[in-house]
């Protein structure tokens, strides 16, 4: 019995922080011709941990971003692939290859708009998002740092930001913000919560 309260209370946590979402009043406008998006690789901040060096925070923070990235696109082409979008996902292989010859992972990323990454990419819209990590999600980078730090443990605590930027005009025409709490193990679990519930208020979502 404890045990099924404990999970109704989770599963309560995971849900009751509302979303913050705003649309264009010239969304439905600006996405008309879009055929394709791309997905930026997210900026990733992880709570400073005692006794871990900068390099070794850096790295985790490129670990997440990567597998964001990943579990976002696979996220979105199967709900593509069920005939629940108007647009098309690039592959993430793709845009890390557009974005590597461009300089993106050299520090010439920070200074890129998102109509530049648009262009560099190809694509007619971007996706570009923010995670703040009260401690690492993957579990590789999980034990690095307990290792460090004796600490082991799932996010308890993600802010996330969601945008969705026009590639000809540059306009912000989506944006989604979100504080989930609760025991997630993994990117895949995060982005799963995450998305069944932004996806519903996406633009390009077949109604």
């Amino acid at each position: 019995m404890k045990k099924y309260f404990l999970l109704g209370f989770i599963t309560l946590l995971l849900t009751s922080c509302g979303a913050k979402i705003y649309t264009h009043s010239a969304a439905s406008d600006l996405i008309k011709n879009h055929k394709t998006i791309a997905i930026i690789p997210p900026q990733v901040s992880i709570a400073a941990q005692r006794n871990v060096d900068a390099a070794s925070m850096m790295e985790q923070q490129r670990t997440e971003s990567a597998n964001f990235q990943r579990e976002m696109y696979s996220w979105l082409l199967r709900r593509k692939q069920q005939g629940r979008l108007t647009v098309d996902i690039q592959s993430v292989d793709e845009t890390i290859a557009k974005l590597t010859r461009a300089g993106f992972y050299e520090g010439q990323g920070a200074g890129m708009t998102p109509t530049e990454l648009a262009q560099i990419l190809g694509v007619d819209a971007v996706l570009t998002s923010n995670y703040s990590l009260s401690r690492p999600m993957s579990q590789g980078a999980a034990v690095a740092m307990a290792v460090l730090v004796g600490a082991f443990g799932p996010t308890a605590r993600t802010d996330i930001n969601l945008n969705l930027h026009d590639a000809a005009t540059g306009t912000m025409f989506w944006n989604y913000s979100h504080r989930a709490s609760g025991s997630f193990t993994s990117p895949a679990a995060l982005v799963d919560n995450l998305m069944k519930h932004a996806s519903k208020r996406l633009p390009y979502d077949r109604k």
